[in-house]
């Protein structure tokens, strides 16, 4: 055996227990099928891990490509057997990365062109509530251990629960075209008993979870510091990066009012930001119009950074730009491309709902995040190149340190190549930043109530909660209320995850000085960008070795 087979044979056997997944990567033969979300079938998912990593640690390395691979399989599958052993997966359940979500989302993804595909469909839908009565007795198992998140997450996946259950599932086989009429009756009963699934759950995450839920929202140090090592891959000095973060978004604010003076002089922050808001040239008005925009912008990018910043495929020019079905909650995020890239890549955006006039000020440098050179020019390159990577690296290996850092260094990159020397454009990005550069403040802040220090004028000498979380990203920043509302449930959900992206791009950044200094005057940025893309996602600590290694 050898590290790659290893690897190779783990995604064989996870997508057969988590088929959800094997439709997420476009492997066929399972988008009929469930996963067991019940202690039982998580604890076959954790035994599976635990078998995988006592193979590979008893196999040596028969190269560097094995040895990237070995300490990138046995660091992400170890922190995942922890969080096991820690009773985080039985009582998985936030706003935006649970089972609910992931659950519905899977029909978002599966092919619709042929009456065999919608025949699937319908099976698949026949078994949804037994994988999510599974799901319930998971919520169960964990509470009774005294795991159970907090009041704030019980509530707000219960609302969209509800809400999918009240016509996501028959509006989404309303468009089953010219299906026979056994298809289309199999359809109807599927998506009836799929709505009454969710709104089952609904009920019974009112009824049965949240008088066990605790009412504090933050989870404390120990379960932070596990968790941050899922999204980060290292091992992070929370009072460190919580200081950073800190002269971070007082750099960017100094920044940002530079800008705004320049829209509209003597502006604030919230004054430019209207005055953007007003100017017909960022304005559109329609939700197809907006998607048209998005996709011209991604296009014109992939167009533009081929063969100059970056090689490119044919296989990789394609990107789909598409709105995201209601209920979830509002930004942007990307889809993966099948193995074969039969099925592209795509940017989902979700918009607030009854809203149909949108600014592209605050967008531009969202699309180059999502996009390329963002999440599909590195997740799409790491697929493409499977010589180089096994299944693993290309598929499961998921770090949002690298991935979230590398899209956040991307919408950096794009400012240095001139795509937002527009005011405006740049103003918006510099937004997203700051905000991002917020998210480190407020999300280790929160959960570890940490005192606000002096001379940050906000609260000085007060310790972090929810409220002031809000405040703060409400008057500090100029990010819609829809949205700051959703950020800070995310961030009280889903802990430990939003620093990533900022802490990323930190270490992008020096990983990109320290080549330009080993390298002098014959750095060149293409060469350092295509190959660290070629290792695929890593945690931070074995990404700062491998990229340490890059002339």
């Amino acid at each position: 055996m050898t590290v790659h087979r290893i690897s190779d044979d783990y995604v064989d056997d996870y997508v057969r227990l988590v088929p959800t997944i094997a439709t997420e990567l476009g492997i066929p033969g399972y988008d009929d099928q469930w996963p067991d979300l019940s202690p039982e079938g998580n604890a076959a998912v954790a035994g599976l891990a635990r078998r995988a990593l006592a193979d590979v640690s008893a196999v040596e390395p028969s190269d560097d490509a094995e040895r990237v691979a070995k300490a990138v399989f046995t660091e992400r599958l170890g922190v995942e057997v922890e969080l096991y052993d820690a009773g985080l997966i039985d009582s998985d359940l936030n706003v935006l990365a649970s089972p609910p979500q992931s659950l519905r989302s899977t029909f978002d993804l599966m092919p619709t062109s042929t009456a065999d595909d919608w025949s699937t469909i319908a099976t698949r839908l026949s078994r949804l509530p037994a994988a999510l009565a599974g799901y319930r007795v998971s919520l169960l198992h964990a509470a009774a251990k005294g795991n159970v998140s907090a009041v704030r997450q019980v509530t707000k996946v219960a609302d969209q629960c509800q809400k999918w259950s009240q016509g996501f599932f028959t509006d989404f086989v309303a468009g089953a075209k010219d299906v026979p009429d056994t298809v289309r009756t199999d359809l109807d009963a599927g998506a009836a008993a799929a709505s009454k699934a969710y709104g089952e759950l609904a009920e019974f995450l009112r009824a049965e979870v949240l008088p066990k839920a605790p009412g504090k929202d933050a989870v404390g140090a120990e379960a932070y510091k596990l968790l941050s090592r899922r999204y980060l891959g290292a091992a992070l000095d929370l009072r460190e990066a919580y200081e950073w973060g800190w002269t971070e978004f007082l750099r960017l604010e100094a920044e940002m009012k530079e800008v705004a003076n320049r829209v509209k002089p003597g502006a604030s922050l919230a004054e430019a930001a209207a005055a953007l808001d007003n100017d017909p040239r960022y304005q559109v008005r329609g939700v197809e119009a907006f998607r048209e925009w998005m996709q011209k912008l991604s296009d014109q990018a992939l167009s533009d950074l081929r063969g100059v910043h970056f090689d490119i495929p044919d296989e990789i020019m394609r990107l789909d730009c598409k709105i995201a079905p209601p209920g979830g909650t509002a930004g942007a995020y990307y889809t993966n491309p099948t193995d074969d890239f039969s099925r592209p890549g795509a940017m989902w955006w979700a918009l607030p709902p009854d809203k149909d006039e949108f600014t592209t000020w605050r967008e531009a440098s969202i699309v180059y995040h999502e996009g390329v050179p963002g999440h599909h020019m590195q997740i799409a390159t790491a697929m493409y190149h499977a010589e180089r990577l096994n299944k693993f690296q290309r598929m499961l290996s998921w770090v949002p340190a690298y991935s979230e850092g590398w899209a956040l260094y991307a919408e950096r990159l794009m400012r240095e190549f001139g795509y937002l020397s527009d005011d405006g454009n740049l103003f918006g990005m510099l937004n997203e930043n700051i905000f991002r550069a917020a998210r480190v403040i407020i999300d280790i802040g929160m959960h570890l109530e940490l005192e606000i220090p002096a001379g940050t004028g906000f609260h000085e000498g007060a310790r972090w909660t929810p409220d002031l979380g809000l405040e703060f990203m409400l008057t500090r920043t100029i990010t819609e209320h829809e949205l700051v509302v959703d950020e800070v449930d995310r961030y009280l959900g889903w802990a430990g995850q939003a620093p990533a992206y900022k802490l990323g791009e930190r270490l992008w950044l020096e990983a990109r000085d320290d080549a330009k200094a080993r390298a002098g005057g014959a750095f060149d940025l293409k060469h350092f960008h295509m190959e660290s893309l070629y290792l695929g996602q890593m945690g931070m600590d074995t990404m700062r070795e491998c990229l340490s290694r890059i002339q």
